[in-house]
């Protein structure tokens, strides 16, 4: 039989194979996070009809003969260049710029995937459209044990940010320089303790021949009392006082005539908050906004690395799974380990160039004709051969 029939029929696999890869490709066109692939192919090996010699005193060397026995796909590489941005304004879709990706969990399975829509199911947990957990690091008080297991993301409404205790407060505005001696303001000011609970500190303001004496108590529980002098208008002296531990700042009163507007200010501390709202930094920090008025970080998301990424196996559902030539993965935090930023409300689009794809299509179309035409030929010339006979 003729050798050139084998040839053609290897290259209507390896086309076949070329068309399959890009009729994915252009598939995936709209698939968040799809990378594309391509064919690479190369001979087989080469029958010897001739050997080589090397050359002689009285003759030269020769080629060696060979004859090509066709074509094979040498291997299917994919792409992970970065796919265009699209804009969602949903807090839960994220993008990862640069490289890296997303770690979920799935049926005890660790996979990754470069697609980063995300919802929060009846537990609060970020997963995506297939049900896949993402992975992080969850908050303790406000701080991230990064570099530790990864679990699961869980941004549930019943998180809870603690009370804390009021530390310090301030006072600010005008008291009047042209007040009657004996006048007294009186200003009160809310405050908390560990546990949350609320209580007022009184500042009590009295005119005397001096300035001004005041008096803080907590309560009724504790007092301070101080006297704050001016010199055309401006505090020269008593701005600071102590009260139950509550340290009092008066630096930014001042004492102008014809005025009278001292202020307590609100002081720090607060009651506890359930969660509200959250947003993700580029850095994948998650910081929760409480109903307290309390803004701190609740988890972190956790990215992974590849030394070869096109060694990883699709899994389907955009994700795959570490291959035999992957590498390890190496779990870090964005912007970091030559990790990418992320960001927020937007998610990364498949990275498929439809132009290049049709003329994939073409190239592999004609191949595919070329190699048939190989084989209607090679039938041709058996056919003459058979009519010998005749």
């Amino acid at each position: 039989m003729l050798r050139s029939l084998y040839s053609g029929i290897s290259g209507l696999r390896a086309h076949q194979t070329m068309l399959d890869v890009t009729g994915n490709n252009i598939a995936n066109v709209n698939t968040q996070g799809f990378k594309a692939s391509s064919v690479q192919f190369q001979d087989t090996l080469s029958q010897m009809t001739n050997g080589g010699s090397g050359p002689q005193p009285q003759d030269g060397g020769t080629n060696p003969a060979q004859i090509g026995l066709g074509v094979q796909v040498a291997g299917i590489r994919t792409n992970f260049a970065q796919g265009s941005s699209q804009a969602t304004g949903k807090a839960t879709d994220l993008m990862i710029n640069g490289n890296g990706f997303f770690v979920v969990k799935q049926g005890g399975e660790t996979l990754y995937t470069r697609s980063g829509a995300l919802d929060q199911d009846g537990e609060g947990r970020l997963v995506t459209a297939d049900g896949a957990i993402l992975q992080g690091w969850a908050a303790t008080n406000g701080t991230i044990p990064t570099g530790g297991p990864v679990g699961d993301l869980v941004l549930s409404n019943s998180s809870t940010a603690p009370a804390s205790a009021t530390t310090k407060t301030s006072v600010d505005g005008n008291l009047p320089d042209d007040a009657a001696v004996g006048t007294v303001l009186q200003r009160d000011v809310q405050v908390f303790d560990a546990a949350g609970n609320t209580r007022s500190v009184n500042f009590s303001f009295t005119r005397s021949t001096t300035g001004w004496n005041v008096a803080a108590q907590d309560g009724g529980a504790a007092q301070s009392t101080g006297t704050l002098t001016f010199a055309n208008g401006s505090l020269t002296g008593g701005g600071t006082l102590n009260v139950n531990g509550i340290a009092v700042d008066l630096s930014a009163v001042t004492g102008y005539a014809g005025m009278t507007t001292v202020a307590a200010k609100t002081a720090d501390g607060g009651a506890a908050g359930t969660l509200e709202s959250f947003s993700v930094s580029k850095d994948g920090t998650v910081v929760g906004s409480f109903s307290n008025g309390k803004k701190e970080a609740v988890g972190r998301v956790a990215l992974a690395s590849f030394t070869n990424p096109g060694g990883l196996e699709k899994a389907g559902d955009s994700s795959y799974r570490p291959g035999a030539n992957s590498g390890a993965a190496v779990v870090g935090t964005a912007g970091s380990d030559a990790l990418g930023d992320l960001s927020s409300g937007a998610l990364e689009m498949s990275n498929v160039d439809l132009s290049q794809e049709f003329t994939n299509l073409i190239v592999a179309q004609r191949g595919f004709q070329a190699n048939a035409r190989i084989i209607t030929t090679s039938d041709e010339v058996l056919q003459e051969l058979t009519n010998l006979k005749r």
